[in-house]
């Protein structure tokens, strides 16, 4: 076992600095552990809508098929370091489920310390890591190399695409190879989406799930981000309560209820409907898809179902599925917002979810809750966690110091 907290003297400068980021979220890297974010259908319906399904070709032509006889593995995240797809040498791949490197696990810093795909996420660029190099001991004998693939308009990160192996997965020439692979999947999702744009009657029919999902995004921040046709808009807070609003009331609301729910002093309706005409003609000027999502009027109503984060969490609570909600869980909604309607779901969310994992209580999913910043505090959740742990467990020893700390901070 390694000191706990200690940086070995060999790290190059990039892998030092993960390191200290991975130190945040395992003080001892003996205990970091994928965990299991996806399982069977879960898995399956995610995939089949994300945005990466649609240059799986393009990796499985380049990558998968002359890799299945080479010792290599080709794996495929998503944004947040989720593996989609894991394909390649079949020995290898049953070796690899050993430490959890499959389809379904969370493989970000967060979640394991320093590996390349975890790594390249958190730094937006390519990157190799060998050996000794992984903040996992379990991963020491493996050596990686990954390239982000970035949105061909926005240049958001959409995913990851890895290779995995021995030594030959961190040649020269495999950053080449995985980059030029990355290059062409980018080509082929900026093909798709002027095909995408193109009059209607040019288009072939086709099954395949639409390229980007519109959606909102309002768990810790402040600021909520506006997906919409694969291009972001951060807006205002008044903007971002008021768009939060109408998509969780998919009905509609009338400017009365709308003003009871996005003020927390008495406004009047022509407060309500300026600002709503505001946020119409904002939506209106943003090319190319915000004109498509323009509220309408008598009732307020978005015209087509927008996708929130918070509302996928609670779906998931409902579902059972506590580890795809704690991933899909980033903190608070709007955590500043004093509007009635945003902070009845802001307590509400939080409180659901702080029951569910404490009822549920699978250690592993009640440590991953323990490092939201809410849970802080939470004494019961900290105890709980500490009656759970074999007695043996190298991870208890954060535990009492986590509770040592609430005890001193109460007196």
């Amino acid at each position: 076992m390694r000191v706990q907290g200690e940086l070995p003297d060999t790290l190059r400068p990039g892998v030092k600095e993960s390191w200290q980021r991975s130190l945040r979220h395992h003080p001892n890297p003996d205990d970091a552990r994928p965990i299991l974010a996806f399982a069977g259908g879960d898995l399956q319906a995610y995939r089949a809508s994300h945005p990466l399904a649609s240059i799986m070709p393009v990796i499985q032509r380049l990558l998968v098929e002359p890799g299945r006889e080479s010792g290599l593995l080709i794996a495929v995240g998503d944004q947040l370091g989720r593996l989609l797809w894991v394909d390649g040498d079949p020995q290898l791949r049953r070796r690899a489920e050993d430490m959890m490197f499959m389809p379904g696990a969370d493989w970000s810093e967060n979640s394991i310390g320093t590996s390349a795909p975890g790594t390249a996420l958190a730094t937006g660029r390519s990157v190799q890591i060998a050996g000794a190099e992984h903040f996992s001991l379990q991963v020491h004998p493996w050596s990686c190399t990954a390239v982000p693939v970035h949105d061909p308009d926005s240049g958001a990160v959409l995913g990851v695409v890895d290779i995995t192996g021995k030594e030959e997965a961190v040649a020269v020439h495999t950053l080449a190879l995985v980059q030029a692979a990355v290059t062409a999947a980018q080509t082929q999702l900026r093909v798709e989406r002027l095909q995408a744009q193109a009059p209607e009657r040019v288009q072939m029919p086709s099954r395949r799930p639409s390229l980007y999902q519109d959606s909102l995004q309002i768990l810790g921040t402040d600021s909520a981000v506006l997906c919409l046709g694969g291009s972001s808009l951060q807006l205002s807070l008044r903007h971002s309560e008021l768009m939060a609003l109408l998509a969780l009331h998919p009905r509609g609301l009338t400017a009365e209820e709308l003003a009871v729910l996005a003020y927390p002093e008495e406004s009047s309706v022509g407060t309500v409907r300026a600002e709503m005409l505001r946020l119409r003609k904002l939506l209106a000027r943003v090319a190319p898809h915000g004109a498509d999502m323009v509220p309408r009027s008598r009732p307020y109503r978005l015209p087509r179902e927008l996708v929130v984060d918070a509302g996928q969490v609670r779906s998931c609570l409902e579902r059972g599925a506590h580890r795809l909600a704690l991933n899909i869980y980033r903190g608070e909604v709007l955590p500043h917002s004093q509007a009635p309607g945003i902070t009845e779901l802001r307590r509400g969310l939080s409180s659901v979810l702080r029951e569910s994992v404490l009822a549920e209580a699978g250690i592993d999913t009640l440590l991953q809750y323990l490092r939201l910043a809410e849970a802080a505090d939470d004494a019961e959740a900290w105890r709980l966690a500490l009656r759970l742990l074999p007695a043996r467990s190298p991870r208890r020893a954060g535990i009492i110091a986590g509770l040592q700390r609430i005890e001193r901070d109460l007196a």
